[in-house]
Order: C-alpha cells, then structure tokens, then sequence
C-alpha cells in the first residue's frame, strides 16, 4: 500500500479543490453519505446508477442502495463493509472535491492515516441512535493527530431519531465536550439524514430548527487557503531542468512543488545544505511564468546564481530556515504486521529527500482510544502508534508537523520489499 504525507498537486495555477476524508464507525452510513453527494450533485452517469439500481434489486432491498456508488469491490459489497481508502472525485461549479473513503474497522488505522494525511477537511458520521462510540473518538483524535484543518460532524439517520432536535443536541454536546480534549481548531456540525438526502446537498424542511448550512453547502465554502503555511518559504528541489536544446542550452531551473511561503522573483533566497545565499531570478510554470508562487503550486525556480544543486535539496529564505538534522523525534503509525522495534533500519522518504535511518528508540505507544501513552512498549505493531527516535544518514530540511504538514511529514519504507511501512509526523528536531 503507497502512503504519503505530502499534498499532490492542484495544478500550477493552485486551482480551488477541496480534499476531503470520510471516517466514522462502521454502518454509520459514509459510503450512502459519498453515494448520495455524488448522486445529487450529478457526479455519477446513467449507467453507474442503472447498475446500483439494478444490484439494490437483486439483493432485495426496498431502495436505491447508493452505498454501492463507492463500494466498488464485489467482496465488499457482500459483505457490507469497506476496507481500503476509496478516492472519488467530482465537482459543483464553484470548487473540486476529492473524497477520501476511509474504512472504519480499527485494523485499518493505517489507512484511515493514509486518506486523512493530505485532507484540508474530515466529515465524521455519527449514528443520532447510537452517539459517540469508540471508533468515532479514534478518528476524531487521528484527524487532530494529522492536523486536518477543518472538521465536519455529521449526526446522520436523523431520520430514524424523527428529525428530533433533542437527539441531534445530545450528540453534538457529546462530541464538542470530547473535543475540548483536542487540539481541533474549526468544528462544524450538522444534522443529516444521508438515505433520505437531508442536508446533504440542500437544506432539509424536515429540521426546521437547524439553520447552518447543508454538507455541500459548507464544502463549498469553507476556506482552505489560509491553512497553507504562507510565512516559510520551503521549496524541495525535485528535479534539475537543463535542457538539452541549443536553443536554451543556458536555461538552468529547479523544479519541485512549493511545500510553504510565498516565492517572488528578486527575493533573497537560501539552499540548504550548502548554505549558498543568492536570488530568485525567475519563476516559471506550465502556463508560462508567474510573479508569485505559493503552496502547493508546481513550479520551476531559475536563480541568478550558478550553484551546485539536485534533488533532496531545499530553498528557504535565509533568515527562516527549516531544522537541519539527523536526529528525528516522531509519531509514526506503523502498517505491516513486522513490528518495528528499536535498531529497527528503515529508509525514510522526506520530501524529496531519501537516506537511511535506524529506529534509536521507541518513547511510548500510544493508545488511539484512550489517548493513554504506554511507555513500557517494546515495539509498535501494524495499526499502532507510537513516539520514535529516528537517526538520519544524511540531513533532513524539516519543519514540525503541526508547522508545516510537507515538510513535517515522512515515510518509512523496507528496503529489502520497497514496502511502505510506516508513515510519520516529526514533532521535534535536533
């Protein structure tokens, strides 16, 4: 399984998208709630939806499952659960979404980590019925753990509690007094029935009481840009572009994706490690070249200085610059059945630096339901996490997590397999 922790690319113009994971307890309804926006906003053809229909039949059910929109593996289905991250995309006029369908089983932690690492929101289902339960306090905690900006809790199957107000306050009085215990920095709730449709897409006449927004409605429009860290510049150099033309057998740029701040042309700049200090000359994009570059546009940089750079190394501005370290202090959330132990060898990807690392240490494992911290743990084994120390071969340009998710993010790869197996947020350096 491929984990990352770094945002993929909007496009080179920071088109406006909204990446969003869905997480609850298991049949608190995520897979009708992502069948349902993708229903009513028109994001699903004829023949997906004549094939859901048709299923929905054969199984006897008295409506249209859209639950089996996102189920999409045959043994799923039969089962009624699912087990990995399932990315849907679709689009209203105003704004791109990509939907992270996370499973809600505790053995699938890591893919809950996976599908929440790079979201700027997290919409948690809880039954009206049944309130908070274990699984909903654990992902409430893992959405907090990967810094998720926003988070949405959705008191779904309103429809089963009546539409009742009582029941909807009950539940949310629950989850705010639960989150105090967090560190959970924009809470919205919202009453929903995801079967029926009920403030889905359009606000519900069946809670007259509710007068927030409906789930798309707040998708729409809550603001994600200031989420990105616009204060330190951070640029991993991905790539070396010299082309080979004799046309431009002089053009020399860096290419990679702007992982913080904002780059202008004339701005001082800094590379890490040498500690070389020169300008930006220029900054191109697919589209051409651009007076500005943020988060998390792709770009290339052309400096006014001819100096030694490749891959893995960082441009920062020179009096803000990232940790240089070899000596890493991180929560990582381990997804193998290996266990990781101390002395464990591992290969850390960071940014678009990779070295090798050995685990010095394992601080405590912690318990995601209870947030009670073992430190009597010897080793962390597949879904737990825990507090490492990890020492680099070479330097890393890092940031903690809660600072910057790109360059406070990493993972752990075996290589002997080439596997993932681990994914990590630094929380101290040096």
């Amino acid at each position: 399984m491929a984990a990352t922790l770094a945002a993929p690319s909007a496009g080179s113009t920071g088109m406006d998208m909204l990446r969003f994971a869905t997480a609850g307890s298991v049949d608190d309804g995520k897979s009708t709630l992502i069948g349902r926006l993708l229903y009513d906003s028109k994001a699903i053809f004829e023949d997906q939806l004549a094939a859901v229909e048709r299923t929905s039949s054969q199984r006897g059910d008295e409506y249209t499952d859209l639950a089996l929109l996102t189920d999409g593996l045959r043994a799923e289905r039969e089962q009624g659960i699912t087990i990995d991250v399932a990315y849907r995309y679709f689009a209203t006029p105003r704004r791109k979404f990509i939907i992270a369908d996370t499973p809600g089983h505790i053995q699938y932690t890591r893919n809950m980590v996976t599908g929440a690492s790079t979201a700027d929101l997290a919409v948690i289902l809880v039954d009206a019925r049944k309130g908070l339960l274990e699984q909903s306090r654990r992902h409430a905690f893992l959405t907090t753990l990967l810094r998720v900006p926003h988070l949405v809790l959705c008191v779904n199957k309103m429809d089963l509690v009546d539409f009742e107000e009582v029941e909807y306050e009950r539940v949310r009085a629950e989850f705010t007094a639960f989150a105090t215990k967090l560190d959970v920095s924009d809470l919205a709730v919202i009453p929903v029935s995801a079967l029926k449709g009920d403030n889905i897409v359009s606000r519900s006449e069946n809670m007259p009481w509710y007068d927030g927004p409906s789930l798309l409605h707040h998708l729409e429009n809550v603001h994600v840009a200031s989420d990105r860290n616009l204060v330190d510049v951070r640029f991993p150099v991905q790539y070396v572009i010299r082309p080979k033309s004799t046309e431009h057998h002089d053009y020399r740029g860096y290419a990679g994706q702007v992982a913080g701040g904002v780059m202008k042309p004339g701005d001082d700049v800094m590379v890490l490690p040498s500690g070389l200090t020169t300008r930006i000359a220029a900054i191109d994009t697919a589209d051409g070249p651009v007076d500005q570059a943020f988060a998390p546009m792709s770009v290339t940089v052309r400096l006014e200085d001819d100096i030694d750079i490749s891959r893995g190394d960082m441009i920062c501005r020179p009096h803000n610059a990232p940790e240089v370290s070899q000596d890493i202090d991180a929560m990582v959330c381990w997804m193998v059945e290996q266990p990781l132990t101390p002395r464990s060898k591992l290969v850390i990807k960071h940014t678009t630096r990779t070295a090798r690392a050995v685990v010095r240490g394992l601080e405590y494992r912690l318990d995601v339901n209870t947030l009670h911290r073992d430190e009597s743990a010897q080793q962390l084994v597949l879904n737990e996490i825990g507090r490492v120390r990890l020492r680099v071969t070479q330097p890393l340009f890092c940031d903690p997590y809660r600072r910057n998710r790109t360059t406070g993010g990493f993972i752990l790869i075996d290589e002997a397999t080439n596997r993932t197996v681990g994914a990590g947020m630094i929380t101290d350096a040096g």
